[in-house]
């Protein structure tokens, strides 16, 4: 989540319930939330803070404010350092009353006591049954309370730019070898060409290519974490991509989101990029002149088994401080579950909801122009069938995932390889989790 446009995201479409993603946050040694807190509703006009990261997000609070003029929201967009900013508010005690938190940084402010449980507001028990299950699994932490509402998620595919791939006579890979196969025949046919980047800084991005691996960083059994970030599952992705870089079939100087790397897709220098489903309006609103030039299919496979990974992912969280329960349920539950603002959001920011009813949204049912009119919400409501909804989070995940990038770079320039990194992060997970008193231990 290194850029702005990382912290948008799309949601899973999954249409079977799951199984508890983050049941094991529920632990004693994980937990540190506060007591479910009043919900009484406020006798006059109340303000509310929403900090965000989405952009478009101003007008679909003025669309609120517009309708309830007695509960006004002021929105923040903190795109710039969302968890910094977050952070340096909850240290002075100035949180705000909701906040865009990812999935994957739930369990780790919740150990800081970073939220509120809204659990005593009966409309914020009953907005389970309006979310994909396994979305409201993590906001919940398995059931012990309600700390978030989903927002949306991240089903992975591949954007490929049609014409270069014509141009070349490359085919649509299915599979990850094919993939490598395709990236070898265009550098081969023209050195200046790369199939796509990888960014050493991005390991939410990277977290997202180990998921459709099954490769699971953390499982909670016996009391205690079981920390399994270098897998050989783990150890197959960062093989299979330590090849592609060693061969220079794919660069490593940009970053996700960069004005470079715009640039670098703008002169027509890479013909891929492996992203997920937020993805489509940020190619659509930053490379205008390229429209009809793109095409979005499912991403590469391992062999034979159609597992998707999943990229990212927000709710809107209750945070620590907030005395306004009743009213931040109320403009929390009509953002994420109305359909006129869940089509809003899709339009100006690209979301596509955590909600059920988000995934009746006229708009995706319907061809999108930028990319030559094709259905391109049918490609990530497949790919959010394939995606292993049991895949867990680490109570101490943002530790883990800046010690990864830390040695991806690293690899990236020559000192170490990807692999190595695995077992940096791996071993970030278990000390982390040690100073913290958490108790875990290496492997199932």
């Amino acid at each position: 989540m290194s850029s702005t446009v990382t912290r948008i995201r799309l949601a899973v479409v999954a249409a079977a319930a799951s199984t508890a993603v983050l049941a094991g946050c529920s632990s004693p040694a994980s937990s540190g939330d506060a007591s479910a807190a009043s919900c009484e509703p406020a006798k006059g006009k109340v303000t509310l803070q929403y900090w965000n990261t989405v952009p478009g997000m101003d007008e679909v609070v003025a669309l609120w404010n517009k309708k309830n003029p007695n509960i006004q929201v002021e929105t923040k967009n903190i795109s710039n350092d969302q968890y910094g900013t977050l952070g340096n508010a909850l240290k002075a005690g100035k949180a705000p009353e909701l906040a865009q938190v990812g999935y994957d940084q739930l369990p780790n402010l919740r150990s800081q006591n970073a939220f509120v449980d809204a659990s005593s507001c009966s409309a914020a028990s009953a907005a389970k049954s309006k979310f994909v299950p396994w979305t409201w699994s993590q906001t919940s932490f398995g059931g012990t309370g309600v700390f978030a509402f989903p927002q949306d998620t991240g089903p992975m595919a591949l954007y490929v730019r049609s014409d270069i791939f014509k141009q070349h006579g490359l085919e649509i890979p299915k599979t990850w070898n094919e993939y490598a196969a395709q990236a070898q025949k265009l550098h081969k046919a023209d050195p200046k060409l790369s199939i796509t980047f990888f960014d050493p800084n991005n390991a939410e991005w990277f977290n997202g290519l180990l998921w459709q691996n099954n490769a699971e960083m953390y499982d909670y059994s016996g009391d205690k974490w079981h920390v399994t970030v270098d897998s050989d599952q783990s150890k197959q992705v960062t093989e299979y991509w330590q090849k592609l870089i060693a061969a220079k079939l794919v660069r490593t100087d940009l970053a996700h989101g960069s004005t470079q790397m715009y640039a670098a897709y703008q002169k027509n220098q890479i013909a891929s990029y492996v992203g997920a489903a937020w993805g489509y309006s940020m190619f659509r609103d930053n490379l205008p002149d390229q429209a009809g030039k793109w095409s979005i299919v499912p991403m590469p496979t391992w062999g034979s088994n159609t597992a998707s990974g999943n990229w990212g992912g927000s709710t809107v969280a209750f945070m620590k401080g907030n005395t306004h329960l009743y009213e931040s349920v109320k403009f929390n539950s009509w953002l994420n579950t109305d359909p006129e603002a869940l089509a809003l959001e899709n339009k100006l920011g690209g979301l596509y909801s955590a909600a059920t009813a988000g995934l009746e949204l006229p708009a995706l049912s319907q061809g999108v122009p930028y990319y030559n009119n094709e259905k391109i919400f049918d490609v990530f409501a497949d790919s959010s069938k394939n995606i292993d909804t049991g895949f867990t989070w680490g109570p101490t995940q943002k530790t883990v995932n800046l010690a990864l990038q830390d040695a991806m770079a690293r690899a990236a320039a020559g000192d170490g390889t990807l692999s190595d990194a695995l077992s940096a992060a791996q071993a970030a997970a278990l000390k982390s989790m040690k100073d913290q008193a958490i108790p875990a231990t290496a492997g199932k």
